[in-house]
């Protein structure tokens, strides 16, 4: 089987519903309306037409033989600016000592924080169930694509990104989290709350707390998943750490799920990247193996063999076709192990 990355379409609409509503992610629902406007913004992003701060671009990885889209991830340009702020939980540690008694503590405690400068954001990754565990990762695939774009368009993004990864959550899809804490504050069941942070902030800003919430207050179901990565996600997780994000000491507001960060630049796939100039070459080996991705507007990206040979960098002809790329066109490629090796 043959799979590109490549930017979401309008025709993808359809399908892209249909996996969507698999999994029903806050940023990338099942819902066919929701979708239609996402992915036309998508288009408008790619197109270059969006100020960074309204920018969203999907992707989306394509059976190319079935036509049919597998996977899908997203990257939101700017998240959190002084319209809408980037809200987060804050973890720190108050010292607390009595001279009387010669004891102490050291609490944690919540600090409600928010942001108007904000930073880029991943999300929305989805693989269709029947495509899991395939040789291709194409999990890994769609994940790292992401990364490979903004490589190639550094201006469109922020010098940081951030990923919230979803906390355990009960069979019914309820926090633990938020019923301890956000609900006596807003009244709100979790999910309308969380739907609704998606559109309006407002409500968050007015009726969380300013001051510091000591954890050692909340019942021991709540506390037990702030900052956990649910099961579900924990390979995204890994993949994460795998490429240089961390855990920021910071939670969602909504769920307790922890926030992971980087500073773009040292992202391994951007990191150990190179722009290259596509060629031909007599006798390649294509023995190294990674990502290659190409174009602006028209992104595509694919899992090949390559060699690069004297500052260009020449792929098999079928990856080449995959990518409808040209000779003498400049790639972004990125190698799909991150250990000492690099290309």
């Amino acid at each position: 089987m043959s799979f590109v990355v490549r930017a979401v379409r309008s025709h993808d609409l359809i399908q892209l519903t249909d996996l969507a509503k698999q999994f029903n992610l806050l940023n990338l629902p099942g819902d066919r309306k929701v979708l239609a406007e996402k992915i036309e913004r998508s288009e408008k992003s790619f197109a270059g037409e969006l100020d960074k701060d309204k920018a969203e671009y999907i992707f989306v990885i394509e059976d190319t033989e079935e036509n049919f889209v597998v996977g899908s991830s997203l990257i939101i340009a700017k998240h959190g600016n002084e319209q809408a702020p980037h809200s987060y939980f804050k973890i720190l540690k108050r010292d607390h000592f009595s001279q009387d008694l010669g004891i102490g503590f050291i609490h944690q405690v919540l600090r409600f924080q928010l942001d108007t400068d904000g930073p880029t954001e991943i999300g929305g990754l989805l693989v269709e169930k029947s495509y899991r565990r395939r040789p291709e990762r194409l999990g890994k695939q769609i994940s790292l694509s992401r990364f490979l774009y903004m490589g190639l368009n550094p201006d469109r993004f922020e010098k940081r990104v951030l990923c919230e990864l979803t906390p355990p959550l009960t069979e019914e899809g309820r926090s633990e989290f938020w019923e301890a804490l956000g609900r006596r504050f807003t009244g709100l069941p979790y999910q309308e709350a969380d739907l609704l942070s998606q559109t309006n902030k407002e409500f968050i800003e007015s009726l969380f707390p300013e001051e510091d919430i000591y954890m050692s207050l909340l019942d021991a179901k709540a506390r037990l998943v702030i900052g956990r990565v649910g099961e579900a996600t924990k390979p995204a997780q890994h993949l994460l750490e795998s490429i240089g994000f961390t855990y920021l000491d910071e939670v969602d507001p909504f769920d307790g799920g922890p926030h992971y960060g980087a500073e773009t630049q040292e992202i391994l796939p951007i990191k150990l990247g190179k722009k290259l100039r596509l060629t031909e070459m007599k006798d390649s080996q294509f023995k190294a193996q990674g990502l290659v991705g190409i174009g602006s507007e028209d992104f595509r990206c694919v899992m090949t063999g390559y060699e690069i040979r004297d500052g260009v960098i020449s792929i098999p002809t079928k990856s080449r076709d995959l990518l409808k790329a040209d000779i003498d066109q400049e790639v972004f490629v990125s190698p799909l192990e991150y250990g000492r090796k690099q290309i």
